[in-house]
């Protein structure tokens, strides 16, 4: 029993699952937008599904992204510990757990409906496809921040097997707020990055200049919470969720300086995950409480 915790948790770790608070609210918001769409309503069926494909993408995402960038970890002392370097799990079977997962959530996406089934490799293709863009292009952030964007108009997909304008203003706001924040989060790696022929923003400019295109990026997520507010009517719980989640953003560039990186984990991790979670649920409960 003790062997698999502690196997269990070696998984757990690898795919670092504490980060889901990033994208699960969003996709737990455009799964209620869905809700509050449809005639039927809520369905169990279909939220546990979405959780399910969630907690699947990002399992195979980050164990990808371990498994692609294991060779670069171990040489990175701040990521020589992890993993697959320090032994814990094989290259092997955190590929196979990598299949497993991507099996899982494309049987998922298709117990939803055939859209979402049609669309689940294509989804994949983004997740995964975004541990090999860090060797070529520093608009890797970005594309992490697509990944992870998917989210709130997949999870709406899910419900409503179409598109709409507003679930998709979430994919954005959490498309330009990931990014951002993963800036922040390379300035770490930016001496390892240039020396090793690595690209992120940070590596290929100097730190000043990529935490002012960080919070350049959040000032698009600001004006896009606002955008989202006023077409999706928000009454006084939405505003209050949007004002908390933007003074954790702003908050997350006071703590972070060029010359001092000490609470870039704070910023990272603490702060955007106490964020994400609070406007998440503010969103949902605004939706609810204007029916009272």
């Amino acid at each position: 029993m003790k062997k698999l915790l502690t196997r269990t948790n070696d998984y757990l770790s690898l795919v670092k699952f504490s980060h889901t608070v990033f994208a699960m609210p969003f996709a737990l918001v455009g799964f209620f937008i869905g809700t509050k769409t449809e005639e039927d309503g809520f369905s169990l069926n279909i939220f546990l599904l979405i959780i399910a494909c969630m907690v699947f993408a990002r399992s195979a995402a980050m164990g990808f992204n371990r498994y692609a960038d294991y060779r670069f970890d171990r040489l990175n002392p701040r990521t020589a510990g992890r993993e697959i370097p320090s032994g814990k799990i094989s290259h092997r079977h955190a590929l196979l757990f990598v299949f497993i997962s991507s099996a899982l959530f494309i049987i998922a996406a298709g117990l939803i409906n055939s859209l979402t089934l049609v669309l689940s490799p294509v989804a994949l293709a983004v997740i995964l496809g975004y541990s090999y863009t860090k060797r070529f292009t520093p608009l890797c952030h970005l594309i992490l921040g697509l990944g992870l964007s998917l989210a709130p108009i997949g999870a709406y997909i899910a419900v409503t097997g179409a598109f709409a304008l507003l679930p998709l203003l979430y994919s954005v706001i959490v498309l330009t707020w990931v990014s951002g924040f993963d800036i922040i989060y390379a300035l770490q790696d930016d001496e390892f990055d240039r020396h090793t022929g690595l690209y992120s923003i940070p590596a290929v400019m100097s730190r000043q200049s990529a935490l002012l295109i960080s919070v350049l990026l959040h000032t698009v997520t600001a004006l896009l919470v606002v955008i989202a507010g006023v077409a999706g009517d928000g009454e006084v719980i939405y505003w209050v969720g949007a004002i908390i989640f933007l003074a954790l953003l702003a908050y997350q560039h006071y703590i972070v300086k060029p010359d001092d990186l000490s609470r870039v984990n704070l910023a990272f991790g603490t702060t955007n995950g106490i964020a994400g979670l609070i406007y998440g649920l503010m969103v949902i409960v605004d939706l609810f409480i204007r029916e009272l």
